[in-house]
């Protein structure tokens, strides 16, 4: 059965008009083939998201828990739909003896937004454990994906328009309970040391900077985004009530009463001063979407 409402936009005060939430990939299917529902949104988790403030028109689809089953298919090999929680990912790896995915515990939101956008965090990134990805076309048909199939790249899924992730095979390798769990330990342990991760936060706001345009600057190689946004006086930079974190600088905080313009201003404002101080174009990590008021 289909279920409609409105849902809150995680940072900042966007609202979505039509949201729809299938109860099965069978009723995601149904409702694509009945077609006449206008333009379509996909959300995940919403970790890396800003809703503008204007809302988001047409429908839009979150598969959810109905889309959340994790499985080991054998001793390297995990089955995951794209509504289950990258943390989850990881310690179900845990579970069955699997090593190499505990990168994903280090990445908040879900399946589906880190395989969208190639998501990566402690030296790995999603394909670098991927073997395959399916998804629904517009027309309600499920194809299955190939990695070079997607020409994935840094932050980047080349994905077919209107596609819809469903589920994808992650492939790690087999290795002791002991040693994966010391290893998301220390992640955690990161984690906890060097991000906001108690704060509204959508994660980090800009991308690394490429080695091309870093050289095009005159920076040095392996510049960091959290050092371009020092570097141009972005820790602690308020504008509204958004606000880039003392502790991370690269992590972008709703202090309790930002608008999704407020967090957009912010955002371009720290673009501005690295175009003009740099001579750098910073890019924006965290997802955009929706009409501003």
């Amino acid at each position: 059965m289909h279920r409609w409402g409105p849902k809150a936009g995680l940072a900042a005060a966007g609202r979505l008009i039509c949201f729809f939430q299938p109860e099965s990939l069978e009723d995601l299917q149904a409702f694509l083939k009945a077609g006449g529902h206008g333009p379509i949104t996909i959300l995940g988790g919403l970790a890396n998201t800003i809703v503008r403030d204007g809302g988001i028109r047409g429908v839009v689809i979150q598969p959810d828990k109905a889309f959340s089953k994790i499985e080991a298919l054998n001793e390297t090999d995990l089955y995951v739909e794209t509504g289950a929680l990258n943390g989850s990912v990881a310690a179900a790896a845990l579970k069955s003896g699997i090593g190499g995915l505990e990168f994903l515990s280090g990445i908040p939101g879900k399946v589906g937004g880190a395989l969208a956008m190639n998501a990566g965090a402690y030296g790995a990134e999603v394909k670098d454990v991927l073997v395959e990805a399916s998804g629904l076309m517009p027309d309600g048909t499920l194809q299955t994906f190939k990695p070079a199939d997607l020409k994935m790249s840094y932050r980047h899924t080349e994905l077919s328009e209107g596609l819809i992730l469903t589920s994808c095979v992650l492939r790690g390798v087999p290795e002791p309970y002991d040693v994966v769990k010391a290893r998301l330990t220390d992640i955690k342990e990161k984690r906890n040391a060097t991000q906001p991760i108690r704060e509204k936060t959508g994660g980090s706001t800009f991308a690394n900077p490429s080695a091309e345009d870093l050289a095009k600057a005159d920076l040095p190689e392996g510049m960091r985004a959290w050092q371009v946004v020092e570097k141009v006086g972005g820790r602690g930079l308020t504008i509204g009530g958004a606000m880039m974190s003392e502790q991370h600088c690269n992590f972008m905080i709703n202090t309790g009463g930002a608008t999704a313009a407020d967090l957009e201003a912010l955002g371009d404002e720290l673009i501005r001063r690295a175009q003009e101080h740099l001579n750098l174009r910073l890019h924006w990590e965290i997802k955009r979407i929706g009409a501003a008021l």
